[in-house]
């Protein structure tokens, strides 16, 4: 692992491993409220991986014990008219959007409380790694507002409306084994896990063929606005297209020639 690209006193940094995985790591104590300084550590990070084409896949942990993110800076949104609290709330979703691109391949690592805009940064990842002491919640309408860094959009897609209405509606926490079973996280972990998991993970996707995750990316999500008819169209030209200008034929001629692919 490469040495941390940004001091330790930063809200965010980031480490960039020789296989492509970067690292993004939340320290902003005492629970990585997600207030400015880590939104804009978020962004400068994404940046990062955008101008280092190597980096095709993302992690995304925390460096504060006890928490992955527990939530928007309610502090700061205490102090502000409405015309602030849109302006915060806009630069909030900014970076939970870019990560949420097909073109992003990332794992959220949750070892604690990921809660509000917390669980919406993990939802904005392609998948997320928790371990058995994390635990997750949606509980905006204690304060009067609802989830609004895609909480409302994201959580229904990964674990079905009813399930989606009764976490936001009832404000409850789900601990790791029931967000594991309703497939709230991917994959659950011993306590201390998730970060090592979810690199181990992010390893592994970035030795396979990057426009092929990208692809089931893009066609998976469209499976949500589309009809099957057109939602199998677009499969037939997805996979057509990686064929002729993808890395299809390479994986193919490796295959059958018994080697392992060369993926960019």
């Amino acid at each position: 692992m490469a040495d941390r690209l940004v001091s330790e006193e930063a809200a965010v940094s980031w480490e960039q491993s020789d296989d492509g995985v970067l690292t993004i790591l939340l320290q902003r104590p005492p629970a990585n409220a997600l207030g400015l300084p880590i939104v804009e550590g978020l962004n400068a990070a994404l940046d990062h991986a955008d101008a280092t084409p190597e980096i095709q896949v993302i992690v995304v942990a925390s460096r504060v014990d006890g928490f992955f993110a527990a939530g928007a800076d309610i502090k700061h949104m205490g102090k502000i008219d409405a015309e602030a609290f849109a302006a915060y709330g806009a630069a909030l979703r900014a970076p939970l959007n870019r990560l949420a691109r097909p073109e992003c391949v990332s794992i959220a690592a949750v070892d604690g409380l990921a809660l509000g805009g917390g669980l919406e940064l993990a939802l904005a990842c392609t998948m997320r790694i928790g371990s058995r002491r994390s635990s997750y919640g949606l509980p905006e309408v204690k304060l009067g507002l609802i989830p609004g860094a895609g909480g409302t959009q994201r959580l229904p897609r990964v674990v079905g409306r009813g399930r989606a209405l009764d976490i936001m509606l009832t404000a409850r926490t789900v601990e790791a084994e029931e967000a594991h079973a309703i497939g709230l996280i991917d994959r659950l972990v011993d306590e201390g896990q998730a970060e090592a998991a979810a690199r181990e993970l992010a390893g592994r996707l970035r030795g396979l063929s990057q426009p092929a995750l990208r692809s089931v990316i893009r066609t998976v999500d469209m499976s949500y606005t589309l009809s099957l008819n057109e939602g199998l169209k677009r499969e037939t030209r997805e996979v057509n297209k990686l064929f002729e200008d993808g890395e299809g034929a390479e994986g193919l001629a490796a295959f059958l020639e018994k080697r392992s692919p060369r993926f960019a």
